[in-house]
Formats: structure tokens, C-alpha cells, sequence
């Protein structure tokens, strides 16, 4: 039995990153998040949408 050299794999390089959400669509994610807010500002889960709201000012 003959020994065959092995086969080199080649792998493709990973496709670069795409964005997936626009600058505008931050603005959007913004405000809804504002809108959350002030219609569930008892709700417990406020205190992350209002992280939320502030991450994304950063971001904007």
C-alpha cells in the first residue's frame, strides 16, 4: 500500500464584517427605546432599557 501525500486544505478567508444596522438606524432604536420608557416607567425591566438608551446616544 502507497502512501499518497496529504492533501493541503485550503479554507477561504472569512468574509469581511458588514454593519448590520445603519446610522439612522440607531436614531430609530433611540427613540424607540425612549417611547418604552416613558410609557413603562414602572415596569422593572426600565432600568435596562434606559442602559439601553444611553449605550445607544453613544453610539449616535
Amino acid at each position: 500500500m502507497s502512501q499518497q501525500p496529504e492533501a493541503s486544505i485550503v479554507t477561504p478567508e472569512p468574509a469581511r464584517a458588514r454593519a448590520v444596522f445603519s446610522s439612522g438606524d440607531f436614531a430609530l432604536l433611540r427613540t424607540a427605546a425612549l417611547h418604552h420608557l416613558r410609557t413603562h416607567q414602572d415596569d422593572p425591566d426600565s432600568v435596562k432599557y434606559g442602559n439601553l438608551y444611553h449605550r445607544l446616544g453613544r453610539l449616535a
